[in-house]
């Protein structure tokens, strides 16, 4: 059975300006994220989880336990309380404590080569969405 955990490329990515600006990233620094290639790096043990980001324009990695709330900096540098759940291969992980609270999910699709992440900030009770497709990588 195919997991999340492995090495993955983005592909393709629809509305990601308009989520970073939802939940307040700066012109600048969305123009500059946009522009980005990321990789992530998903490595599980039992509950415990790696996530490590990395691209052009900034590195980062999350450790956390399934169903057990941790403190994130954001790559955008928004410190939210993040809880992280998993329910067959879809891992969400909703992200609280700022004014505009978002949800990221990682879906791996049924090839087990693509797996889907998508962004949805809640803004003044409209839902901003990003989709964001990440291809798996060779080790």
């Amino acid at each position: 059975m195919a997991t999340l955990a492995g090495h993955w490329k983005l592909d393709t990515t629809e509305n990601f300006d308009e989520y970073m600006e939802a939940v307040g990233v700066g012109y600048v620094l969305r123009k500059l994220a946009s522009t980005a290639k990321p990789e992530q790096h998903i490595s599980v043990d039992g509950d415990n989880w790696t996530i490590k980001t990395t691209s052009l324009v900034k590195n980062t990695e999350i450790k956390f336990t399934l169903g057990q709330e941790f403190d994130e900096t954001t790559a955008d540098g928004r410190k939210v309380k993040t809880t992280a759940t998993l329910d067959g291969n879809k891992l969400t992980m909703n992200q609280t404590g700022v004014k505009v609270p978002s949800i990221l999910t990682r879906e791996l699709q049924e090839d087990g080569k693509t797996m889907v992440m998508t962004l949805v900030a809640k803004k003044d009770g409209k839902d901003v969405t990003c989709i964001r497709k990440y291809k798996r990588a060779e080790e």
